[in-house]
């Protein structure tokens, strides 16, 4: 089984709106954040993932909660792929320091946008529901 940890954020606007990222692999939307790199503090993975993927730059608040899913061969998306994959997603609560409303380019998400918590899509990763549970936000 391989093993994928990711760091994602929940941030929220003074509208009380959440930031997703649209995962282009799904397709669906998602928590913005994504894989750590080799040696990387998972701090410094949601830094670097909600900048890359939103063009905002945020300060992490607080751990949230540690998800763990896994995905067996037949669903994931990476080619080649042929064993089950665990996804070890660690969420934090952050908050926006500077920035700008930017979609990623050539990059796993395409664009992100604001949503009200009352009109989450529902074309999205379960991610998105735990992150928001835990973050106390999700009926």
């Amino acid at each position: 089984m391989d093993l994928r940890v990711a760091a994602y954020a929940v941030i929220q606007d003074d509208l009380g709106r959440v930031l997703l990222s649209h995962w282009t692999g799904g397709p669906a939307w998602s928590m913005p954040g994504g894989g750590m790199d080799p040696g990387e503090h998972p701090l410094e993975t949601a830094v670097r993932e909600v900048r890359e993927e939103t063009g905002y730059d945020v300060v992490i608040d607080e751990l949230l909660g540690v998800d763990s899913a896994v995905i067996p061969a037949s669903r994931r998306i990476s080619e080649g792929a042929d064993v089950p994959m665990q996804a070890l997603r660690i969420v934090y609560r952050a908050t926006i320091t500077g920035g700008t409303l930017t979609n990623e380019v050539d990059g796993s998400s395409d664009r992100a946008e604001w949503f009200d918590l009352d009109n989450i899509p529902s074309q999205r990763v379960s991610l998105v529901e735990y992150a928001l549970r835990v973050a106390g936000l999700w009926r």
